[in-house]
């Protein structure tokens, strides 16, 4: 459900109040993937999201957090009761992930970005608060504004706050990687591997769940492959982003129109274009 929000929260109608209705303006998160699809227009105003965690349920396994959150401080307070969630950890804020909207690479066992938004509140672009969404999945309806929003680089609306899916962390988790072994072996061999890719001519694969169903799966492995059990990746070998693909022109004239729909005088991120991303 997609709605005007009448709300009393001063931190909300703050945000609202400092987007305004008239001139270019952008939002800023820590900045780790600022110059995704282009450089901001210099005469925009840039401004920082609302903070901090409003709620979290753990038996719901939801959480409402400020788009100007960190993942890592989200991501602590999920912890001390056992869960986490499908953002992505590259030092970024919520709202900043969710607008770049790229997965994080152990995406296999914690889910994709675009399926961990609930609720999405974003401030458009004449200045209004919109909720769309829901806390649960059955309570959604009609258009999935929310999916819309993540990837969009806030041209469409700037996210105030986010209703976000949380999932359990398991109790064994354990990383392999072995050279020449092709991803499809190990996809064949592993039941359901929570991170899996190539780089560089190894394979990396990470395995969580019970512990003996760790250590079972590990066995199963090595007798796959040449797997050695290793220590978390660094930042270096990690999975590169995909490569760009050429984009349609029904897809580019569909992307045009949506900006039009919801940003007719292009004021929101100005520069930005998710199609370059």
């Amino acid at each position: 459900m997609t709605a005007l929000l009448a709300t009393s929260d001063p931190v909300l109608l703050e945000f609202a109040e400092l987007v305004r209705t008239e001139g270019k303006v952008a939002v800023e998160g820590n900045r780790t993937r600022w110059d995704v699809g282009g450089m901001l227009d210099a005469e925009a105003r840039v401004l920082s999201a609302p903070e901090g965690i409003v709620d979290y349920k753990p038996d719901e396994m939801t959480a409402v957090v400020r788009a100007g959150t960190t993942v890592a401080e989200l991501h602590a307070a999920l912890a001390e009761k056992g869960q986490r969630s499908a953002l992505p950890e590259r030092g970024g804020t919520v709202g900043g992930a969710l607008a770049v909207g790229e997965s994080d690479f152990r995406s296999l066992g914690r889910g994709l970005i675009r399926t961990c938004l609930l609720q999405i509140r974003y401030v458009s672009a004449e200045g209004r608060i919109i909720s769309s969404g829901g806390p649960t999945v059955k309570n959604v309806s009609g258009f999935d504004l929310p999916r819309l929003m993540v990837g969009s680089l806030g041209t469409l609306g700037l996210m105030a706050e986010a209703i976000i899916r949380t999932n359990p962390i398991p109790p064994a988790s354990q990383w392999l990687s072995a050279p020449g072994v092709p991803t499809r072996v190990v996809a064949d061999a592993v039941l359901a591997p929570s991170s899996l890719y190539e780089h560089e001519g190894t394979t990396w694969v990470q395995i969580e769940g019970h512990a003996a169903d760790v250590t079972a799966e590990i066995a199963v492995l090595k007798n796959s492959g040449d797997f050695d059990e290793v220590d978390a990746p660094d930042e270096t070998q990690r999975p590169a982003p995909a490569p760009k693909i050429a984009v349609d022109a029904v897809v580019s004239a569909l992307n045009d129109q949506i900006k039009r729909n919801f940003d007719p005088d292009g004021r929101l991120n100005p520069g930005r274009d998710v199609l370059a991303a």
